[in-house]
């Protein structure tokens, strides 16, 4: 069967959206996914294809010739990513190479290095732009058996305290999308005991903030327990909150720089808001009558 190389490096809410796109190239495949180290597990539990795990997020020339060896005598590689270092890792792997037209990709210079540069509806959410590439391969959408639900770890005994909540999640990749603290904390005032802040590495600052009941210290798949046993989860675009939605979780999106329709919690885009391109313009009543619906 021919080999193919999927690549999409991070970060977490990203490799969730690329889930449907590479489960679609099983069958027709023989399918690995070079991904960020910190993902590996999840990739390999959810979607049951070969991880190969690298750690390329500060990338030199030096660490993508160390991560080559992981990555060479594939058949066919599509990168999901459109960076340069996702790109040089097609180049490596592969004789035959996909990725997005020029137009699409975060950095052009990588198109240079696909073979075949495939156009796709850009209004479209990201999940669509990365079935769509699939689809030059395949010739068709095909339907997707991810398994999500055996992605938690059982933590009962650790965790059981921390499930049934309306979980918080103020933390964000970037600064602009952070929803303003004392929002959340309006929150916090109003379901007490209910609510859960839940913040990452290094947003301990942010939860503290906050105040209210916070969530100890997960790994990826602990947080997952929490999250798929929440009665609701609230946050901006990030990862958790994507995580939240493909698990099956209600969601409330909430959106500023981002476009929902592009970027937002792809089951559930009726439960996001978003005003304009800054997070200030999103009230914490609205919230709540979310929250209640």
């Amino acid at each position: 069967m021919t080999r193919l190389l999927a690549i999409r490096l991070s970060a977490l809410g990203d490799v969730i959206h690329t889930v449907p796109a590479v489960m679609s190239l099983r069958g027709a495949f023989d399918v690995s996914w070079v991904v960020e180290a910190p993902y590996a597990e999840l990739v390999q539990i959810v979607t049951g294809v070969n991880t190969i795990p690298v750690r390329l997020k500060k990338w030199s020339l030096n660490s993508i010739l160390t991560a080559r060896e992981s990555v060479r005598d594939f058949d066919v590689a599509v990168d999901f990513q459109g960076l340069i270092k996702s790109a040089l890792l097609a180049r490596i792997a592969a004789p035959d190479r996909y990725g997005f037209a020029k137009d699409a990709v975060r950095e052009r210079p990588a198109a240079l290095f696909y073979n075949h540069r495939i156009r796709i509806d850009q209004s479209k959410h990201v999940v669509d732009w990365n079935r769509e590439l699939a689809a030059a391969l395949t010739g068709n959408q095909r339907p997707t058996n991810d398994n999500w639900s055996a992605f938690p770890q059982d933590a009962q005994n650790k965790l059981t305290a921390f499930t049934n909540k309306i979980v918080l999640l103020p933390g964000t990749g970037r600064l602009e999308k952070i929803w303003p603290l004392e929002r959340f904390r309006v929150l916090v005032k109003r379901y007490g005991d209910r609510s859960l802040v839940v913040s990452g590495p290094g947003e301990e600052s942010l939860a503290r903030a906050i105040g209210g009941p916070s969530a100890p210290e997960t790994n990826l798949r602990e947080l997952a327990f929490i999250l798929q046993r929440a009665q609701v989860v609230v946050g901006g675009d990030t990862g958790p909150l994507h995580l939240a939605d493909a698990l099956g979780t209600r969601v409330v999106g909430l959106y500023g720089p981002t476009d929902p329709a592009r970027n937002g919690p792809y089951g559930q885009l009726d439960r996001t808001i978003r005003h304009s391109k800054t997070m200030e313009s999103i009230t914490a009543e609205e919230v709540i009558r979310k929250i209640e619906e």
